[in-house]
């Protein structure tokens, strides 16, 4: 199936200091990219894929699970981590799961990770008949385009398929489980008002991890998708700075410098 326009996968060389960027469940790399553009303009290599079973249609999702989302991102980092001297991992809702994994997982690889209404928890009565429930209905409504910006808008399913939903249950449980092994610095930024992933889920991951370098900044403009609501310049801004005050020596020189061509969309 073709990608629908906007959700194809970003790269960037660039310097150093590297970033992967995780989007989130039903979602696209378009909720994420002009994150990731911001922090290409400053001279950073980024990487923003897209995972599979996503960007093209809700049905093709149903054949994927989060063993291929994480083996998605996973492949990545280890791209970045040969390539340049300091990887950070940021991601959005579910993205922000597989950071957190890939923290947990990795240990010193990731320099630090930023985390944008990280989903922890799929709740509800409908989580407990996820397991029942999907192999009797294909799909239910979606969650894309939770925005509070006027006219902005989520590339993403109208659809969320049951069957990955009942794996990103699973997926949530295994991440839990894993969050006192993350120990890197952490950047949490979440929205109050989220019609998606409730403030409990971060408030679960922060008295989770082990980190001691923990920031929480609050979006109090914004909904869940808030990489492309009202707050989206703050959390480009705190991301730039929590990467400078972490790796200043390699970012300085690279500052406000691309190569040009170097931007990619596939």
């Amino acid at each position: 199936m073709p990608v629908l326009p906007g959700a194809e996968p970003y790269r960037h060389e660039g310097g150093e200091v590297g970033v992967l960027l995780c989007h989130g469940f039903t979602g696209s790399p378009q909720s994420l990219r002009p994150w990731a553009e911001y922090l290409a303009a400053r001279g950073l290599t980024v990487s923003l894929p897209l995972l599979p079973g996503h960007g093209t249609r809700w049905q093709d999702m149903q054949l994927t699970t989060w063993h291929d989302w994480y083996a998605e991102v996973d492949r990545e980092l280890r791209e970045l981590t040969a390539r340049c001297e300091r990887v950070f991992v940021m991601g959005l809702s579910m993205g922000g799961a597989l950071t957190l994994r890939l923290a947990a997982r990795h240990g010193d690889a990731v320099s630090g990770i930023v985390l944008v209404n990280p989903g922890n928890k799929v709740h509800g009565l409908a989580a407990y008949a996820l397991p029942v429930v999907r192999h009797l209905v294909p799909s239910t409504k979606g969650i894309a385009s939770d925005i509070a910006r006027d006219g902005v808008t989520e590339v993403g399913y109208d659809r969320v398929p049951l069957h990955a939903a009942h794996s990103l249950r699973r997926f949530f449980q295994v991440v839990d489980a894993e969050l006192p092994q993350v120990t890197q610095p952490v950047l949490l930024l979440h929205s109050p008002q989220d019609h998606v992933v409730p403030p409990a889920d971060s408030a679960r991951v922060l008295s989770r991890v082990s980190s001691t370098d923990v920031k929480e900044v609050l979006l109090e403009q914004s909904w869940h998708v808030a990489t492309l609501d009202h707050d989206a310049e703050r959390i480009f801004e705190e991301s730039w700075a929590f990467v400078t005050r972490l790796a200043p020596e390699l970012v300085g020189e690279n500052a406000g410098k691309t190569e040009k061509g170097s931007a990619s969309g596939g």
